[in-house]
């Protein structure tokens, strides 16, 4: 399996696991969503609106590279975030539809890349202003870790509110491989 086959897979887990995750969150009213739970983002609506930003900030840098241009042009034209604490939406239901339109937008944005595209080096700044340089492969596995991480957190916090999502394992979306 190559990298972009690997990317795939984590594109389309991403993509089970969020409406997984939106499912549970809209059975809370909107006070629990929002109450500060001493997450890093505070709160369950908090949590998901970083992975949100997140998301963003990485696909916008992302957006730059030449091969990338095309596939994430509506990526490219939307506001830059103000800060990873940013609530851009104060309600589950329009932050589900931003979700699901962004997760259409990564399996789209997947599927074009390609290995060459994956060994370049992108340069960009951080949020701080700071320039890197790195590995393009190693930024996406990156973009992929941060949801997962955050998501986690999200999971922890809809089960101590009494809420159960179910299965999270990236295991159940690896396919069975017959023996040769």
């Amino acid at each position: 399996m190559n990298l972009k086959n690997h990317f795939e897979l984590l594109a389309n887990y991403n993509q089970w696991m969020n409406p997984k995750i939106y499912d549970a969150a809209a059975q809370l009213s909107a006070d629990e969503l929002a109450k500060d739970r001493g997450a890093f983002f505070g709160s369950i609506l908090g949590t998901l609106n970083h992975i949100v930003v997140g998301d963003t900030i990485w696909l916008k840098r992302f957006a730059t590279h030449p091969s990338c241009q095309v596939s994430l042009r509506e990526i490219a034209t939307l506001d830059n975030p103000t800060s990873l604490n940013q609530i851009l939406f104060g309600d589950i239901a329009h932050l589900t539809e931003h979700r699901t339109w962004l997760d259409w937008q990564i399996i789209h944005w997947i599927s074009e890349l390609t290995e060459d595209d994956l060994a370049v080096t992108l340069s960009y700044h951080n949020t701080k202003g700071i320039p890197a340089s790195k590995r393009f492969s190693s930024l996406v596995l990156h973009f992929f870790n941060h949801q997962t991480h955050h998501r986690g957190q999200v999971s922890t916090l809809l089960s101590q509110a009494g809420v159960v999502i179910g299965a999270t394992d990236l295991l159940v979306q690896i396919p069975e491989e017959s023996q040769a």
